[in-house]
Protein backbone atom coordinates (compact mmCIF):
# COMPACT_ATOMS: atom_id res chain seq x y z
CA UNK A 1 0.00 0.00 0.00
CA UNK A 2 1.13 3.68 -0.61
CA UNK A 3 0.10 6.91 1.03
CA UNK A 4 -0.04 10.32 -0.18
CA UNK A 5 0.10 12.42 2.71
CA UNK A 6 0.10 12.08 6.81
CA UNK A 7 -1.54 14.99 8.81
CA UNK A 8 -0.36 14.51 12.56
CA UNK A 9 -2.61 17.84 13.39
CA UNK A 10 -5.83 17.80 11.84
CA UNK A 11 -8.98 19.29 12.68
CA UNK A 12 -11.22 18.63 9.78
CA UNK A 13 -11.58 14.95 9.19
CA UNK A 14 -12.99 14.09 12.68
CA UNK A 15 -13.85 15.13 16.44
CA UNK A 16 -10.73 16.82 18.28
CA UNK A 17 -7.05 17.19 16.82
CA UNK A 18 -6.59 13.97 14.85
CA UNK A 19 -3.36 12.22 12.71
CA UNK A 20 -4.82 11.91 9.38
CA UNK A 21 -3.91 9.08 7.16
CA UNK A 22 -4.37 9.55 3.48
CA UNK A 23 -3.80 6.01 1.96
CA UNK A 24 -3.59 5.90 -2.12
CA UNK A 25 -5.62 4.05 -4.37
CA UNK A 26 -9.13 4.36 -5.54
CA UNK A 27 -11.31 2.65 -8.45
CA UNK A 28 -14.61 4.94 -7.54
CA UNK A 29 -13.11 8.08 -9.31
CA UNK A 30 -15.93 10.63 -8.03
CA UNK A 31 -16.39 13.47 -9.60
CA UNK A 32 -15.13 16.56 -8.23
CA UNK A 33 -13.49 14.66 -5.67
CA UNK A 34 -11.25 16.61 -3.59
CA UNK A 35 -8.21 14.33 -3.55
CA UNK A 36 -7.76 12.71 -7.06
CA UNK A 37 -3.76 12.09 -7.04
CA UNK A 38 -4.72 9.78 -4.42
CA UNK A 39 -6.91 7.29 -6.78
CA UNK A 40 -3.47 5.86 -8.35
CA UNK A 41 -2.40 3.08 -6.27
CA UNK A 42 1.24 3.91 -6.41
CA UNK A 43 0.51 8.06 -5.46
CA UNK A 44 2.88 8.71 -2.83
CA UNK A 45 5.15 6.89 -0.89
CA UNK A 46 5.32 3.12 0.58
CA UNK A 47 3.80 2.39 3.82
CA UNK A 48 6.56 0.62 6.02
CA UNK A 49 6.89 -0.03 9.42
CA UNK A 50 8.67 3.38 9.92
CA UNK A 51 5.49 4.97 8.70
CA UNK A 52 3.48 2.40 11.09
CA UNK A 53 5.99 3.74 13.80
CA UNK A 54 5.88 7.77 12.74
CA UNK A 55 2.23 6.85 13.31
CA UNK A 56 1.81 5.34 16.55
CA UNK A 57 4.58 8.41 17.91
CA UNK A 58 1.95 10.86 16.43
CA UNK A 59 -0.36 9.47 18.19
CA UNK A 60 0.65 9.61 21.82
CA UNK A 61 0.28 13.05 23.11
CA UNK A 62 -2.70 13.31 25.40
CA UNK A 63 -4.15 16.06 23.04
CA UNK A 64 -4.72 13.47 19.88
CA UNK A 65 -8.13 12.28 19.61
CA UNK A 66 -7.62 9.39 17.07
CA UNK A 67 -6.60 8.47 14.08
CA UNK A 68 -8.52 9.44 10.66
CA UNK A 69 -8.01 6.67 7.75
CA UNK A 70 -9.18 8.45 4.28
CA UNK A 71 -7.83 8.54 0.55
CA UNK A 72 -8.13 7.31 -2.01
CA UNK A 73 -10.21 4.32 -0.49
CA UNK A 74 -8.95 2.44 2.36
CA UNK A 75 -11.58 -0.04 1.65
CA UNK A 76 -9.73 -1.30 -1.99
CA UNK A 77 -9.28 -4.36 -1.20
CA UNK A 78 -5.24 -4.28 -1.49
CA UNK A 79 -5.51 -1.18 0.71
CA UNK A 80 -7.71 -3.51 3.60
CA UNK A 81 -5.04 -6.21 3.62
CA UNK A 82 -2.03 -3.26 4.62
CA UNK A 83 -4.76 -1.64 7.61
CA UNK A 84 -5.75 -4.10 9.21
CA UNK A 85 -2.50 -5.39 11.11
CA UNK A 86 -2.20 -1.05 11.28
CA UNK A 87 -5.25 -1.08 13.05
CA UNK A 88 -5.17 -3.74 15.00
CA UNK A 89 -1.70 -1.98 16.09
CA UNK A 90 -3.41 1.72 17.05
CA UNK A 91 -6.46 -0.34 18.66
CA UNK A 92 -4.06 -2.07 21.34
CA UNK A 93 -1.70 0.27 22.39
CA UNK A 94 -4.61 3.43 22.44
CA UNK A 95 -7.35 2.11 23.33
CA UNK A 96 -9.07 5.22 24.56
CA UNK A 97 -8.57 6.59 21.38
CA UNK A 98 -11.13 6.67 18.29
CA UNK A 99 -10.72 5.25 14.95
CA UNK A 100 -12.28 7.18 11.89
CA UNK A 101 -12.67 5.50 8.66
CA UNK A 102 -13.94 7.84 5.29
CA UNK A 103 -14.95 5.51 2.68
CA UNK A 104 -16.96 5.63 -0.41
CA UNK A 105 -18.21 2.66 0.00
CA UNK A 106 -21.90 2.14 1.48
CA UNK A 107 -21.69 -0.24 4.47
CA UNK A 108 -25.03 -2.24 3.61
CA UNK A 109 -24.44 -2.70 0.10
CA UNK A 110 -20.28 -2.87 -0.05
CA UNK A 111 -18.88 -3.29 2.83
CA UNK A 112 -20.84 -5.93 4.18
CA UNK A 113 -21.89 -7.49 1.22
CA UNK A 114 -20.67 -6.90 -2.30
CA UNK A 115 -17.56 -4.98 -4.23
CA UNK A 116 -15.28 -4.19 -1.49
CA UNK A 117 -15.99 -7.26 1.23
CA UNK A 118 -13.20 -9.42 1.85
CA UNK A 119 -11.80 -11.42 4.58
CA UNK A 120 -10.29 -8.45 6.44
CA UNK A 121 -13.27 -5.92 6.20
CA UNK A 122 -15.50 -7.08 9.16
CA UNK A 123 -12.29 -6.86 11.13
CA UNK A 124 -12.09 -3.90 10.22
CA UNK A 125 -15.28 -2.44 10.67
CA UNK A 126 -14.83 -3.77 14.09
CA UNK A 127 -11.98 -1.81 14.86
CA UNK A 128 -13.79 1.48 13.59
CA UNK A 129 -16.18 3.87 15.78
CA UNK A 130 -16.72 6.24 12.83
CA UNK A 131 -16.98 5.34 9.72
CA UNK A 132 -18.35 7.81 7.13
CA UNK A 133 -19.49 6.12 4.44
CA UNK A 134 -20.68 7.11 0.63
CA UNK A 135 -19.44 8.47 -2.08
CA UNK A 136 -19.07 12.02 -3.03
CA UNK A 137 -21.84 13.71 -4.44
CA UNK A 138 -21.73 17.05 -6.35
CA UNK A 139 -25.04 17.68 -6.45
CA UNK A 140 -25.81 16.79 -3.11
CA UNK A 141 -22.80 19.02 -2.11
CA UNK A 142 -23.37 20.89 1.34
CA UNK A 143 -20.04 23.01 2.62
CA UNK A 144 -22.70 23.14 5.74
CA UNK A 145 -22.20 19.61 6.71
CA UNK A 146 -19.81 18.52 9.51
CA UNK A 147 -17.13 15.75 8.22
CA UNK A 148 -18.19 15.15 5.06
CA UNK A 149 -19.17 16.98 1.80
CA UNK A 150 -22.33 15.99 0.37
CA UNK A 151 -25.80 15.24 2.65
CA UNK A 152 -25.92 11.27 0.95
CA UNK A 153 -22.67 10.55 2.90
CA UNK A 154 -23.77 9.13 6.66
CA UNK A 155 -21.48 9.01 9.59
CA UNK A 156 -22.33 5.93 11.56
CA UNK A 157 -21.61 4.85 14.90
CA UNK A 158 -19.97 1.72 14.66
CA UNK A 159 -20.13 0.20 18.50
CA UNK A 160 -23.80 1.19 18.38
CA UNK A 161 -24.42 0.20 14.59
CA UNK A 162 -22.71 -3.17 15.79
CA UNK A 163 -24.78 -3.45 19.14
CA UNK A 164 -28.19 -2.93 17.64
CA UNK A 165 -27.30 -5.13 13.99
CA UNK A 166 -28.83 -1.91 12.48
CA UNK A 167 -27.27 1.62 11.38
CA UNK A 168 -27.01 4.12 14.01
CA UNK A 169 -25.88 7.31 12.98
CA UNK A 170 -23.51 9.47 14.86
CA UNK A 171 -24.76 11.77 17.38
CA UNK A 172 -21.78 13.99 18.35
Amino acid sequence: MYYGEIKKTDIANGIGVRVSLFVSGCTRHCKNCFNPQTWAFDYGRPFTEETEEELLQALTPAYISGLTVLGGEPFEPANQKALLPFLRRVRGRFPQKSIWCYTGCTLETELLTGSHHGEETQEILSLLDVLVDGPFVEGLKDIRLRFRGSSNQRLIDMPRTREAGAVVLWDE
